[in-house]
């Protein structure tokens, strides 16, 4: 086999690839045997027609399409590795000859990992951000701690309030129709957690336990279904219970519900301890965002659309999960909140470009400064999951190297030690008063 790359823009080049014609009659061979045990030749059974008898009566070139999806992935996967090139999307590939007894001529346009031109990124000053927990966030710290111990209690009179949880059943008319998804029984509702269409929920305050009413509301112009958009709409609600939150008073008797404490003062200190131990968390976190986002200012690196595009299917599918551990899926976020996944996209979008022009930039520094991470730093790291996968060390090497995570997690370490290269080498300085 023979290659060559030659860049004809920025990240974009094109990749010529030569086979030699006994590769392709193997990949024609693997083809006959795949698209023989299909067919249906008279006098034969399925798969045991002779090689001549099927060319004579389809023809050889009924095979090219199979043997190419056999051969041009094995061969395209060499090609890049021959002319050490990185692509970050699928190619395009134009056949230029392929035949039985010739040899096989492609071309693929290629977008590859972009070249990183590195700035600054020694010294960089960031300001310190004071991690001391200040008397109005433990206060703060303990209303939340109030609002999660809360009992929610059925009123048997009176009317919902913004706070409440009601139960509910619904449904959606539009038109006088009722349309799918827009139908509920005993659904339960936070009023005024702006969960549901705008103008729903402020609807059903004042309303008591067993009333009815209609709501009317407008779907937004931007609402994920094309049906529904910007649409006038009539809920028929029936309120079945109102729950209120009955806060616990904050005292020893709280402490000793929700802690090991005894007093309210011994659960304080502790408070005020983890919460030190989460700002000192975060205020680092905040250090190195800062470093990484500095140096990547700095440098000079032009992204391919392909990269953030696959950024942003990687962010949909952690919100997805963060949604499904809450109790929710996509489809129920984007029915309550009137968007769609390309909404979601567009309001994502800053944020996937600089994770892309971050890691680039990172992985740049890490191959300036000769960043790397030693078997045994990668065994450490491992015996953290050790005990979750219930695995030695070595089984879980084995199924990381197995499914192709390893090298991922070698990447993630090497990013990892860049980072603090960063904070090691950087100037913090304290905030402005």
């Amino acid at each position: 086999m023979k290659a060559s790359w030659e860049k004809i823009e920025k990240n974009v080049g094109v990749l010529e690839v030569e086979v030699g014609a006994e590769r392709v009659a193997d990949a024609l061979d693997k083809a006959f045997k795949k698209v023989s045990a299909k067919v249906n030749v008279p006098g034969f059974r399925k798969g045991k027609v002779p090689r001549s008898i099927f060319e004579a009566k389809f023809g050889v070139e009924s095979l090219y399409q199979d043997a190419l999806d056999i051969i041009l992935p094995e061969v395209y996967v060499e090609a890049i590795e021959e002319v050490k090139i990185e692509p970050v999307d699928r190619p395009e590939v134009d056949v230029e000859q392929f035949a039985k007894g010739q040899v096989l001529k492609f071309k693929a346009k290629v977008t590859v990992k972009p070249e990183v031109t590195l700035g600054d990124y020694k010294g960089i000053e960031v300001e310190a951000v004071s991690a001391a927990v200040t008397e109005e966030e433990l206060n703060e710290e303990l209303t939340r701690l109030q609002q999660r111990h809360a009992e929610l209690v059925v009123l048997e009179e009176g009317q919902a309030a913004n706070g409440d949880v009601v139960v509910l059943d619904f449904e959606g008319f539009v038109e006088g129709e009722a349309f799918e998804g827009g139908k509920a029984e005993k659904y339960s509702l936070e009023l005024g957690s702006n969960s549901f269409i705008p103008g729903f929920e402020e609807q059903l305050v004042g309303l008591g336990k067993g009333e009815e009413k209609e709501v009317n509301v407008s779907f937004p112009e931007n609402y994920h279904s094309e049906d529904l958009k910007g649409k006038e709409a009539v809920f028929k609600v029936l309120i079945h219970d109102i729950k209120r939150k009955n806060l616990p008073e904050l005292d020893d008797e709280f402490a000793k519900d929700v802690s090991e404490y005894d007093t309210l003062v011994e659960y304080k200190e502790e408070l005020q301890k983890r919460l030190q131990e989460r700002k000192d968390k975060d205020s680092e976190a905040a250090l190195e965002t800062a470093v990484v986002e500095k140096a990547a200012a700095n440098a000079d690196v032009e992204i391919p659309a392909s990269m953030v595009e696959a950024e942003l299917d990687v962010m949909v599918k952690e919100f997805e999960r963060r949604l499904r551990s809450q109790g929710m899926t996509l489809e129920i976020y984007f029915q309550f909140s009137g968007q769609n996944e390309s909404v979601l996209k567009e309001q994502m979008r800053e944020d996937a470009d600089k994770r892309v022009r971050n890691n680039l930039v990172l992985e740049a520094i890490a191959a300036a400064e000769k960043i790397t991470v030693s078997d045994e730093e990668v065994n450490v790291e491992l015996e953290k999951y050790a005990s979750s996968y219930q695995k030695t060390t070595e089984e879980l090497r084995e199924l990381f190297a197995s499914n192709g995570s390893l090298e991922g997690l070698s990447n993630d370490l090497v990013i990892r030690k860049t980072v603090d290269f960063l904070l090691e080498n950087s100037k913090h300085v304290s905030a402005a008063v």
